[in-house]
């Protein structure tokens, strides 16, 4: 006589889901465990400072005793604060001489390296190397070289029988300076990232425009400047960005103190001056709020305005063809 066994229950569906989910945890577990030290680290030295300058910006802190809440006073005094917006002024120049010809030479530059030429290797290292020179090391070496009584400009302009121009005490001359070491170091960076653009743009367009017999000059601005629009438009927004942002070059050219006149003062430099040389705290935060305001419009109006001549251009053969 046969006994018959009974068959094992079956797991419901709410159980099966949550063994699952638990399975789904374990197998998963040891990813989210290696990636966790950068979280941490982003957490405490990234996300709780920006979290902590907000709210340091509506208070009263000199970094050592209570925290009083002021509410909008700080933002307020912004508003009425005539160095700040020499300093935003400073830095709008400065940024205006450096990043238009910077950007335009590393177009150049990266055109011309796209090219079959000989040891493009090691013209792609020299260009780039300013960039990862140290900054305050050549800060240095540009204030001997641009300085009022001994520096190499003025010794070839005085051969030359020109006169020797006070670069680093007045207002226009440390502007100039400033640029020109912006220039300098940056140039190569977006060089690269141009050349990189230009190596995805497919070669049947260069060989149709040789065809045509179009000359260089028509080549890179028929072609290559059309087809490399996106990639503008990235170096656009982050040398805005990074030229709003100007600290290194002038603090170290010129001290804490901007230059004669202030004239070397951009804004996180007198947000560096109020936080960690006045120490107040406060103030900094909110300076540095306004700073990343500032940086966002103009990066959205940058943004509409590269993107909408894009668009337009895009438009327009459209509409000769419907005309047609």
């Amino acid at each position: 006589m046969s006994t018959a066994t009974a068959a094992p229950a079956s797991p419901s569906a709410p159980e099966a889901a949550s063994a699952r989910r638990r399975r789904k945890v374990r197998e998963r577990l040891p990813i989210y465990l290696a990636i966790s030290p950068f979280y941490l680290l982003f957490a405490v030295f990234g996300l709780f400072p920006i979290l902590f300058s907000i709210v340091l910006s509506f208070t009263d802190w000199d970094g050592m005793g209570d925290i009083s809440f002021v509410g909008l006073a700080q933002y307020q005094f912004l508003l009425s604060d005539g160095r700040f917006w020499n300093a935003v002024g400073n830095t709008f120049i400065i940024w205006f001489l450096s990043t238009i010809p910077m950007l335009f030479f590393a177009l150049v530059i990266a055109f011309l390296l796209h090219q079959n030429i000989r040891f493009t290797k090691v013209y792609r290292v020299a260009f780039f190397l300013p960039n990862v020179t140290s900054m305050v090391a050549m800060a240095i070496v540009f204030g001997s070289v641009f300085s009022d009584t001994f520096g190499l400009v003025n010794s070839a302009l005085t051969a030359l029988g020109l006169g020797s121009i006070p670069w680093l005490s007045t207002s226009w001359g440390i502007k100039v300076t400033i640029a020109i070491m912006v220039i300098w170091r940056f140039t190569g960076y977006n060089a690269i990232i141009y050349l990189a653009g230009l190596q995805s743009i497919p070669t049947d367009l260069y060989d149709a425009a040789k065809v045509d017999g179009a000359n260089l000059r028509q080549v890179f601005t028929r072609v290559t400047v059309p087809m490399m629009r996106p990639i503008i438009l990235f170096t656009v927004i982050t040398s805005t960005i990074g030229g709003l942002s100007l600290f290194t070059e002038p603090q170290v050219l010129l001290g804490n103190s901007g230059g004669a006149g202030e004239a070397g003062m951009t804004i996180v430099l007198y947000q560096y001056n109020q936080a960690f040389t006045q120490f107040d705290f406060g103030y900094g935060s909110a300076i540095a709020w306004a700073l990343f305001l500032i940086a966002a419009v103009f990066a959205i109006i940058n943004w509409r305005l590269v993107s909408g001549r894009s668009d337009a251009a895009d438009r327009t053969p459209r509409r000769k063809e419907a005309r047609r």
